[in-house]
């Protein structure tokens, strides 16, 4: 590829000079943010996957990560299990349900780190996480999507450490007061403490990296939830159909990509956690099962874990596509809207609903009236969901059948996030809810006694 001189460019021809010159400028300034640098908005990020050993960017990273990843997640686990089984212990430090507790979280941290590596080897940390399309976007989501990304490493921290906590409590529990009767090497005091360092550790590694991919997940779907409330400003403006259709067609392109690259995971996610949950319903109602905090409470931590990490899936997904499909609604209530200014303008009609103090027709809301009921509706309405109506931009300069036509397409191409053709939306979801709330809590029942 030959190189260009924007000087020389630039004054070579006047005005075509002047435009080739900007054009240039642009596109260096779109290619600028698309590579990634040591300074950009995901230094804190990386420094935050390579403190976890996850960062795969160079051949000596990618060898540490496959090792923590085995000695972790399968290693630790393997000898925990086999070796401190602790058959003949008293009641209260038998392990009977330890292989489904480590089979479970281990086949989901596993089940997370592929992906995860997958995501971030085949496509890059600032292509997967959609940082190389931000150059088109408004200031309002570039900001909005930057302070996300900064708060996705405390909301992963709300997650981990309640876990994290609850399992040390139990495990220096266990250690200090089976110390007798656990078996160890040498002496007893050290080989505890080590294998206790270790099994935490463990736990730590296989739940932090299990909830880091719910929370990217979560982190790219607010993304696409900014995206869509900037969307909605083009409704209170005086925009045409055609630059509508193609911002609504590069959403859906990108619920699309989303949708592709977390599919097999969503998928398998959900097939792993219900499958825990009813082989944990399985062994616990047998006739001889001795339930207890004791005996099962680190299954009930294991259970609570791998279904709050699958929530966090499956309601980032039908939070943006119920977003997505709202769209549908906001374009026929800004039809209406207009179609009614248009007929009372062509009648010759006193307008009843319109301000006559406004000169792009205002529709006044219960909030004008002094009625306002907002507290009603807590956080649930927004630029999508409210009962507001739309100023009547539009009628002067886009006909009834645009508006038509495009109110016919959102109805029939609705967006959102898809999993092998399956919309993850609210009502699909109801039904997987209650199914993994019930066995949880059935659970939790039978140890803790929450009924």
């Amino acid at each position: 590829m030959a190189d260009i001189d924007i000087g020389t460019a630039a004054t070579t021809g006047g005005n075509d000079g002047r435009g080739t010159r900007e054009r240039l400028i642009n596109r260096e300034t779109k290619f600028t943010r698309s590579v990634s640098h040591a300074q950009d908005e995901l230094q804190s990020f990386r420094k935050y996957l390579r403190w976890m050993c996850v960062d795969q960017s160079s051949p000596w990273t990618a060898v540490l990560s496959w090792s923590m990843f085995v000695v972790f997640t399968l290693v630790v686990p393997a000898t925990s299990h086999f070796m401190l089984a602790c058959a003949d212990c008293d009641s209260h430090h038998s392990r009977p349900y330890d292989s489904v507790v480590q089979l479970s979280l281990s086949s989901f941290a596993a089940l997370s780190f592929l992906c995860l590596s997958r995501f971030v080897s085949k496509y890059g940390l600032r292509r997967f996480l959609f940082f190389d399309k931000l150059w088109d976007e408004s200031e309002t989501v570039r900001r909005g999507y930057t302070n996300q990304l900064n708060r996705s490493l405390k909301i992963l921290s709300y997650f981990v450490t309640p876990c994290f906590l609850a399992m040390s409590s139990y495990k220096i529990w266990w250690y200090a007061s089976g110390a007798s009767q656990i078996p160890f090497l040498g002496n007893v005091i050290l080989s505890d403490t080590v294998a206790c360092l270790m099994e935490l550790c463990s736990w730590l590694y296989r739940t932090t990296v299990i909830f880091l991919v719910c929370v990217l997940f979560r982190l790219i779907c607010h993304l696409q939830i900014l995206r869509l409330q900037d969307f909605a400003q083009v409704f209170q403006m005086d925009s045409d159909v055609g630059s509508i259709l193609s911002e609504h067609l590069r959403i859906r392109r990108h619920l699309r990509i989303i949708s592709h690259r977390y599919r097999t995971f969503i998928l398998l996610s959900l097939i792993l956690v219900t499958g825990s949950q009813f082989y944990s319903l399985l062994i616990t109602t047998k006739a001889y099962a001795e339930l207890n905090i004791y005996r099962a409470g680190e299954l009930a931590l294991c259970s609570m874990t791998l279904v709050t990490a699958l929530l966090i899936l499956l309601r980032s997904a039908s939070k943006i596509t119920h977003k997505a499909q709202a769209v549908t609604c906001l374009a026929a209530k800004w039809h209406v809207c207009a179609t009614i200014e248009s007929f009372e303008t062509v009648d010759g009609e006193t307008p009843r609903l319109v301000d006559r103090a406004s000169a792009h027709g205002y529709y006044p809301t219960d909030d004008d009236n002094g009625e306002s009921d907002s507290e009603d509706y807590g956080d649930e309405e927004d630029d999508f969901d409210n009962n507001n109506l739309i100023p009547a931009y539009a009628y002067s300069t886009i006909s009834f059948q645009k508006r038509q036509a495009l109110v016919n397409y959102f109805e029939n191409n609705r967006a959102g996030i898809t999993v092998f053709g399956f919309t993850l939306d609210r009502s699909t979801l109801h039904t997987i809810f209650g199914i993994e709330m019930s066995l949880v809590l059935w659970l939790l029942g039978k140890t803790i006694g929450i009924s």
